[in-house]
């Protein structure tokens, strides 16, 4: 699979934009249609490499996704880490806790 061909596979793809680019309490709720995802872990990574500022992306806010990159600034790849993570640790469905446990 290419790098942004998971994009075609996840469940956002037939939802309005105008729903995940959102502020304060209405990203919890565009937060809700991540969970069930199965191409969650690709679409925070691409989020994180590209280092997107805006928008609901792999189940995390851009405060989150911030606090991530504050966190680890030293990683070059984050599809490279969440993949290992994802191979290391089971399949886990939340990236951030993917991020966390390789920590």
């Amino acid at each position: 699979m290419a790098y942004t061909d998971w994009s075609e596979h996840g469940l956002c793809r037939t939802a309005n934009p105008d729903d995940l680019f959102v502020e304060g309490a209405a990203q919890n709720r565009a937060k809700t249609l991540c969970s069930g995802c199965g191409v969650r872990t690709e679409c925070l990574a691409y989020a994180l490499d590209q280092r997107i500022e805006f928008g609901v992306w792999g189940g995390a806010t851009e405060r989150e996704r911030r606090a991530l990159l504050r966190r680890r600034p030293t990683i070059t790849s984050w599809r490279r880490l969440l993949e290992t993570a994802r191979v290391e640790h089971g399949c886990i469905r939340d990236a951030t806790a993917a991020v966390s446990q390789a920590s």
